[in-house]
């Protein structure tokens, strides 16, 4: 029979942390496969076609976002980057090259396995392909945005949301489950030319946390990455976070 475990491209220069990454995704029924030099990963993602990557950014022989930018140029395998850096701007940046999540070190084993699961789930069929693309809508939890009619609704109930509004959680319901930095989002929105003050986002997510979460300070459906930018929660993990 054909082994069919997903195969995950761990690059990292750090002997010690890549062969606890391997035993992490080893005993998780993964096929791990290990590099730390940039040049060689990217010959390696060419070849042996894997389904998801796990970059350090502090490579000896090139840099992280060199490598994002690169594989980005000709796939879409998710990239989760595992890295020291902790500051807003690089995780900004690299969410911004590409990359699909950012984990920093040091990080728990069951965190890093859900981000894979996670990222492999948009590789088999993302929210916008799959759900959106059949149904013309996108549920999470009690959360329904219908991009048919152009509303969203809370238990069934139309929420009334502002055009642009609308136009948040829509693109946030495309992309669930991935960050979605402020920069990206002002992109998407507004246009190329549109200025990067993402005071704008924060007030209108203000309005719409206020519209949709049950506590506003305990979000369900939207979370905020500090200084990064936000992401729309999955089913499985509303109904976690509302106890079902």
């Amino acid at each position: 029979m054909a082994n069919l475990r997903r195969k995950i491209l761990i690059i990292e220069d750090d002997p010690g942390i890549s062969n606890f990454l391997k035993t992490t995704v080893s005993a998780a029924d993964y096929d791990a496969i290990v590099t730390g030099r940039g040049q060689t990963a990217l010959q390696m993602i060419s070849s042996h076609c894997p389904d998801c990557i796990l970059l350090d950014l502090g490579l000896p022989d090139m840099d992280g976002g060199e490598i994002i930018r690169s594989v980005r140029s000709w796939t879409q395998t998710p990239i989760i980057v595992i890295s020291a850096r902790s500051m807003e701007e690089d995780k900004a940046a690299a969410l911004d090259d590409g990359a699909d999540d950012y984990v920093t070190k040091p990080f728990g084993t069951v965190e890093l396995l859900a981000r894979i699961r996670t990222a492999l789930r948009h590789t088999r069929t993302t929210a916008e392909s799959s759900e959106i693309g059949m149904t013309g809508s996108y549920r999470v939890g009690s959360l329904e945005i219908d991009y048919r009619k152009m509303r969203v609704c809370l238990d069934g109930q139309d929420v009334h949301l502002t055009p642009n509004e609308f136009r948040i959680v829509a693109l946030l319901g495309r992309h669930a489950g991935r960050v979605m930095t402020y920069k990206a989002m002002l992109r998407e929105l507004w246009g190329p030319s549109a200025s990067m003050d993402n005071k704008i986002l924060r007030v209108h997510m203000a309005s719409i946390r206020r519209k949709i979460e049950p506590d506003p300070n305990e979000p369900r459906y939207i979370f905020t990455e500090v200084g990064v930018g936000y992401r729309m929660a999955e089913g499985e993990e509303a109904n976690r976070e509302a106890g079902e």
